[in-house]
């Protein structure tokens, strides 16, 4: 059966909202997706039907699964795009959810169906859900960018119309077709911590689900999403105590063989062996580009000249590069 047959079978809803997320490049650290999977649990979301995925997707990009069902039998699933129907206890109004994974063909068309949608369902309102990556702390709450179109929920949010001008996804084409089809639209875009994007986000998933509560005006049950966010953000302080550990061991490393190069006869060691200069021969010796070779010998000059400078080096006070950058007064035989 269609999704246009399923649609005609489901009763009149009450002042209907939709909730869209979609895998992809809408959605960093699947935070957007993770919200709408929360929602889809918490609310115990009834399955209406699926877009047909044969015209929007190519499938050696995204793959159907096989997989077993409760009778041990093997199925396949195809990528798609699935719409829920959600009656939330504390609502007044009954709550669609479209989840999928960001089409690869035919955006237009694909649009157009989920416009049929709406027009089909009569939705009063259309909320996309997104996350971007972004130059944010992990320590700090999650921002959350909230736009709308139309002035009258400006107004009443307090959200500002979107001024992004860019490449879009998805979403921004959604978003753009109901504007001219004159059917309100909210958009809630998480920024997630470009240093860590790894899925789960379940921190990026709290902040958008408290910016819908927000929206829709009725307590949304976070579950277990506080405790998971909380691990989350242990496991990103370990993390990246490791990676600031991991520079300073390679920074020793660097200042060791800086220190080397400082205190050798470079002209005896380089001169006849075909290169140019210390740099050049220092690339080839140990497989590295020039720039870097050039750095080390620069980085060796440096420290030998500033003793206050690789004293901070040494400490792990400032790191190799930042001595390179800020005191490049270090130079290579020409």
């Amino acid at each position: 059966m269609s999704l246009d047959d399923k649609l005609a079978n489901v009763p009149e809803l009450s002042d209907p909202l939709l909730i869209i997320a979609f895998e992809g490049w809408n959605d960093a650290g699947e935070a957007a997706t993770g919200a709408v999977d929360h929602l889809l649990e918490i609310w115990d979301a009834d399955w209406i039907g699926d877009i047909d995925p044969e015209d929007y997707y190519d499938f050696q990009v995204n793959r159907p699964h096989v997989v077993f069902d409760e009778h041990g039998r093997r199925e396949l699933t195809w990528p798609s795009t699935r719409l829920y129907l959600a009656k939330p206890e504390a609502a007044h109004r009954d709550v669609l959810i479209m989840r999928g994974i960001e089409p690869n063909n035919r955006w237009r068309s694909f649009t157009a169906e989920v416009l049929g949608v709406l027009r089909e369902l009569d939705v009063q309102l259309v909320i996309t859900l997104g996350a971007m990556l972004a130059e944010t702390p992990h320590t700090r709450p999650v921002p959350v960018n909230c736009t709308a179109t139309t002035e009258e929920l400006r107004t009443k949010f307090g959200f500002e119309p979107s001024r992004y001008e860019g490449p879009t996804g998805i979403l921004g084409v959604i978003t753009a077709a109901c504007a001219h089809a004159d059917i309100p639209a909210i958009s809630l875009w998480a920024a997630i911590p470009h240093y860590f994007s790894q899925p789960p986000s379940p921190k990026g998933s709290l902040a958008i689900v408290a910016s819908l509560e927000n929206v829709l005006d009725f307590e949304i049950s976070v579950a277990e999403l506080p405790e998971e966010a909380h691990v989350w953000e242990t496991d990103v302080d370990e993390l990246a105590a490791g990676a600031v550990a991991l520079q300073r061991l390679a920074d020793r490393v660097q200042v060791a063989l800086a220190r080397v190069l400082a205190e050798a006869d470079r002209a005896a060691v380089w001169q006849g062996s075909g290169s140019k200069n210390a740099a050049g021969w220092l690339a080839g010796a140990t497989q590295s580009d020039y720039r870097a070779s050039m750095d080390a010998l620069k980085l060796g000059d440096t420290l030998d000249q500033n003793a206050s400078l690789a004293a901070k080096v040494d400490s792990g006070e400032i790191s190799a590069a930042t001595a390179i950058a800020l005191h490049p007064v270090g130079t290579a035989p020409p």
